[in-house]
C-alpha cells in the first residue's frame, strides 16, 4: 500500500465537514420540552421573610407562605387584607405587588395579637388537658370568616347538637 500524503485544502476540508457534521448533530440533540397544557408550573421561590415578630425567626419564606394560605383561608381573607400595596413596586400584570414589611394596616396587627392569642391558649390551657383534641387554630371561631359569626345556642324545644363526653378531667359544675 502507498502512503498517501495530505494535502492542506484536504484537511481544510475534512475538518470543516466535521464541524459542520458536529454543528447539525447538536441541533438535532432533543431540547427540553417546554410544559405540557395543564401540567403544573414550577415551583414558585419565596423570599426569606424579614419582618417576622410572633412566627418564629428561622422559618423559610415557603414556610410562611403556607402558613399564610392556612390564615386566609380560616378567615376568608386575601393577602391585602394584611399587606398594603406598594406603588413603587409593580408586577407584570401592572398592579402593584404587596409590601410585607409594611405594619401600618390595623389588621396586620390584629392577626399578630390574634395569632398570639391561640398559641398562649394552647400552651396553657389545652395542653393541659388530656386527649383534648385539636388545638385551638384561626379557623376554631372564624370558621371562613373575617369577623367570627356570633354562636347562638339552639331553643331547648329545638333540635340539640349532639354532645361529646367532658374529658374526666374536667368535672362539669354541680348543680347546687
Amino acid at each position: 500500500m502507498k502512503p498517501t500524503s495530505l494535502s492542506l485544502p484536504s484537511i481544510a476540508t475534512a475538518l470543516l465537514a466535521a464541524a459542520v457534521l458536529a454543528i447539525a448533530t447538536i441541533a438535532q440533540a432533543p431540547q427540553a420540552a417546554p410544559p405540557a397544557a395543564g401540567s403544573p408550573p414550577p415551583p414558585r421561590v419565596y423570599p426569606a421573610p424579614t419582618n417576622l415578630k410572633v412566627l418564629p425567626k428561622d422559618l423559610t419564606g415557603q414556610q410562611v407562605h403556607e402558613i399564610m394560605e392556612k390564615w386566609e383561608g380560616s378567615l376568608g381573607a386575601k393577602c391585602n387584607t394584611c399587606h398594603t400595596p406598594d406603588p413603587n413596586n409593580i408586577a407584570p400584570n401592572g398592579r402593584p405587588r404587596l409590601n410585607f414589611v409594611d405594619d401600618s394596616k390595623k389588621e396586620k396587627a390584629a392577626a399578630r395579637l390574634m395569632y398570639t392569642m391561640t398559641e398562649e391558649i394552647n400552651r396553657s390551657y389545652v395542653a393541659k388537658i388530656d386527649s383534648s383534641g385539636a388545638p385551638v387554630t384561626c379557623g376554631t371561631c372564624h370558621r371562613g370568616h373575617l369577623g367570627p359569626e356570633p354562636f347562638v345556642i339552639p331553643p331547648e324545644d329545638g333540635p340539640r347538637p349532639p354532645q361529646s363526653p367532658l374529658p374526666a378531667e374536667i368535672k362539669p359544675p354541680q348543680p347546687k
